[in-house]
């Protein structure tokens, strides 16, 4: 090995206790950050969700329309079909 490769080692033999410290604070703070982004997004899809529902349910209620069908056209051709098939 050179001299070089022989003194880099030794630096981050001396400093391993801090550089590991370091590698596991920035993996902690990597998985809360990773954690509450995933907390921010299913808080938000149930917000919205919640809020989508909600709205349904007052529009529903306040939408409702009767309307009337006059099925004597339906009627008149099915009699006649019943007929039909009464005189065969």
């Amino acid at each position: 090995m050179s001299q070089k490769k022989v003194d880099a080692y030794k630096a981050q033999k001396a400093n391993r206790k801090q550089i590991i410290k370091k590698e596991k604070r920035m993996l902690t703070l990597e998985k809360t950050a990773a954690a509450l982004v995933c907390v921010a997004v299913i808080g938000w899809i149930g917000y919205s969700t919640y809020g989508r529902l909600t709205a349904e349910d007052t529009q529903t209620q306040s939408a409702v329309e009767q309307t009337e069908v006059d099925m004597t056209a339906v009627n008149d051709y099915l009699s006649d079909l019943t007929l039909a098939a009464a005189q065969e």
